[in-house]
């Protein structure tokens, strides 16, 4: 072989090594537990009727033909795992779970090696099929960790609370309302919800005060703390889905002035929010 040659080979050598070595940082990546936000837990959480502990057992690939659905680069897979704790739920399981899921596969056709891995599933059992699981959606099977889950039952706690804050499907108004004095005054924004519960946000304004606000998911007038805390269960439904935008069919107050002051609170409430990061497909 001449030097060029030896040289070419070298570079596709170490070119094909990168190939792969960014397949794996990518399958490890997806997999990897810390990258799961709050609001991806929050989301899996609110979905699934039943979160459980499992211990995966073995792994059978579904023939692809017969796997619709599947997202480029990855394989459906017949899981069977062994329960380890149930989470959440009112129904019983048993120690043997089944369920499918899709997985990534690297540049030989194979999944992760996760089996004897344990997982935390987020899944709705099958009416009439017991021990077989269905997932809420891609991504509801999570690598346990005991950071994931010291994150997770916080979440589960505040959802299986009776007080806990409902859905957030929309706003419905935003009233703003001068006070007697200059500088003072009062924004109410009443927001839809999935129940039809009551939900509002109320922004108060004093004279030579930055504006306070806070969110209250009763009839009663919300308390002027700054809000809820990041990553709690009313943040979540604020930060991840009051739009970023008011819908043309919001009532909004009568007069010019009313209705600017109005629409500068809610964007204040917005950025007091912050972002809704999600790292899910």
């Amino acid at each position: 072989m001449t030097l060029s040659g030896i040289r070419i080979s070298l570079t596709a050598l170490a070119t094909s090594a990168l190939v792969v070595q960014c397949i794996q940082t990518s399958m490890a990546q997806e997999l990897q537990p810390a990258s799961v936000s709050y609001a991806d837990l929050a989301d899996l959480a609110d979905s699934a009727g039943i979160v459980v502990k499992v211990q995966l057992r073995s792994l059978a690939r579904v023939e692809d033909e017969r796997s619709r659905g599947r997202q480029p680069g990855h394989g459906r897979f017949y899981v069977t795992g062994k329960t380890r704790a149930l989470l959440s739920g009112k129904e019983a399981i048993g120690d043997s779970l089944v369920w499918l899921v899709d997985l990534p596969l690297d540049e030989r056709g194979k999944p992760p090696a996760i089996k004897k891995r344990d997982v935390i599933v987020f899944a709705r059992t099958v009416p009439g099929r017991p021990g077989e699981l269905q997932l809420v959606g891609r991504s509801s099977q999570v690598l346990f960790s005991e950071e994931t889950l010291a994150r997770l039952r916080p979440i589960l706690a505040e959802l299986a609370s009776p007080d806990a804050p409902p859905p957030i499907t929309g706003l419905r108004e935003i009233i703003h309302v001068p006070g007697s004095l200059a500088g003072a005054g009062e924004t109410q924004m009443f927001l839809a919800t999935a129940d039809g519960s009551a939900a509002s946000i109320t922004v108060r304004h004093q004279p030579g005060q930055p504006a306070s606000w806070g969110v209250s998911f009763s009839e009663l007038v919300a308390e002027a703390n700054n809000g809820p805390a990041r990553d709690t269960l009313a943040w979540y439904r604020l930060a991840c889905f009051l739009p970023d935008s008011l819908p043309s069919q919001v009532n909004l107050s009568a007069s010019a002035a009313d209705r600017q002051q109005a629409l500068a609170d809610y964007r204040m409430v917005l950025g007091e929010l912050g972002s809704c990061p999600r790292t899910r497909r």
